[in-house]
């Protein structure tokens, strides 16, 4: 019979491996846990939404709608659906069709993944998960400064400060009237200097001329560098709320700078825009980026209501946090328990099933082996000791407690009596964690 052809992944599209599992679960409890102490509760999304809903949400003329949506027809039902590009138009659609404003403001935050077709490379794949945070419902320069000082604090609780922190770039979008002035001058400069535009600008220029200031060609540079700049067309009111903002950020000594060419090319966003950059992934150096996007809930069909947020890659961030400030993360496994003869397999497994009780990771030995063999895989384990069970043990009520890791002088072998055994270890790693610490 000829071998079976094997299946791989779909490129792009990543597998996470247990070695890699435990720096994301870190990062997960610790983002989670600072966006509770905002006041931010937890809301899943499916990961599958109409199709509507993103060219809606996101805009048609964006290169996400046109080139990188994973989109298909249902056959069971003829219904168009998009794998979730991004999780902003969802929240909306949930928070709408739930009413969830009916009695006040909300703090939402998610995690999950999202789906581009685009071509892969370190920091940018097609499957790719994000941290997201969504306020809705509060119109004042003060959320926008109290989410800045949140994702600050993040940074702090990942272990990445100083020079080795994502740095904060700002700008004020303004308002909707504002925007169309500056678009207004955009268009007429870029036409001033259509000779110099390549293909892309030329179709830009015609649907969303912002996107132009995104370009890369260096042969545009200079005329985008002399373009007009939006800070210019901003009205008082947007100036004062950019200033409130500024103003948080100084008094909480959180270094910015001002960058007045990050835009965004939807209508619905309006007065802060931010993102937070580093130089130590190469091109995909974006870790988070946000800000107001007080038009969209209207526009999806709910009614008028401000909003701001940000979303936070999480593959940049852990790619971030390998390069600089890779925490040192505790072993997966407190304890490895080791039998031989029958009767001690039972034994052994209401040990450790009184070790699980206490609070403890334990993997007991399946099957049968050699003492020697299972102490050698009881080591590869990385668990911190291992509980002996044998026939000796067994009949004298006890198991054998052997701590495998000689740091901190913890090396003492002991025997002592199932009742206790699970007392024992948590005091025998608590003793450990307190000399290490």
């Amino acid at each position: 019979m000829a071998a079976q052809q094997k299946i791989a992944g779909v490129k792009g599209m990543n597998d996470l491996l247990p070695d890699q599992s435990g720096l994301w679960e870190w990062v997960e409890a610790r983002v989670s846990e600072v966006f509770r102490q905002y006041g931010y509760r937890a809301i899943r999304t499916p990961i599958l939404e109409p199709t509507a809903l993103f060219v809606r949400g996101i805009g048609e003329v964006t290169d996400i709608v046109e080139k990188e949506m994973y989109t298909f027809t249902d056959a069971l039902n003829g219904e168009q659906l998009t794998l979730r590009p991004e999780n902003t138009a969802a929240v909306v659609r949930s928070v709408i069709e739930h009413n969830l404003l009916y009695d006040g403001p909300k703090r939402l935050w998610y995690v999950g993944p999202m789906f581009r077709h685009e071509r892969p490379q370190r920091g940018r794949y097609r499957q790719f998960h994000q941290f997201g945070i969504e306020a809705l419902g509060m119109p004042g320069p003060d959320i926008d400064g109290e989410q800045l000082v949140m994702i600050h604090r993040l940074w702090q609780s990942l272990g990445l400060d100083g020079d080795q922190a994502p740095r904060l770039e700002l700008n004020s979008l303004g308002e909707l009237v504002e925007r169309q002035a500056h678009r207004k001058a955009l268009i007429e400069h870029f036409q001033s200097h259509a000779s110099i535009l390549d293909a892309d600008a030329q179709r830009r220029l015609l649907t969303n001329p912002l996107r132009i200031l995104d370009s890369k060609n260096p042969a545009m540079q200079p005329v985008i560098q002399s373009a007009p700049l939006l800070t210019d067309f901003l009205g008082d009111a947007s100036r004062v709320h950019l200033a409130a903002v500024v103003e948080t950020l100084e008094r909480r000594g959180i270094a910015y700078s001002m960058n007045p060419r990050l835009v965004r090319g939807l209508d619905y966003y309006n007065l802060t825009v931010f993102e937070w950059v580093t130089d130590r992934l190469g091109a995909q150096g974006t870790i988070c980026g946000g800000g107001r996007y007080d038009s969209l809930i209207e526009q999806m069909g709910g009614t008028p209501a401000p909003a701001c947020g940000f979303a936070i890659g999480v593959e940049r961030l852990i790619a971030l946090l390998q390069e600089v400030a890779a925490p040192a993360l505790p072993p997966a496994l407190d304890v490895y328990v080791v039998h031989w003869g029958e009767a001690s397999e039972r034994a052994a497994m209401q040990v450790a099933e009184q070790c699980r009780s206490a609070g403890l990771r334990v993997q007991m030995h399946c099957g049968e082996a050699s003492l020697k063999s299972q102490m050698k895989k009881a080591d590869q384990s990385g668990a911190q000791c291992a509980v002996l069970m044998g026939e000796d043990e067994r009949t004298q009520g006890v198991v054998t407690v052997k701590p495998l890791r000689a740091e901190g002088g913890l090396i003492q072998q002991d025997r002592v009596s199932i009742a206790d055994a699970a007392a024992v270890i948590c005091g025998l790693l608590k003793r450990r964690e307190n000399k290490d610490s």
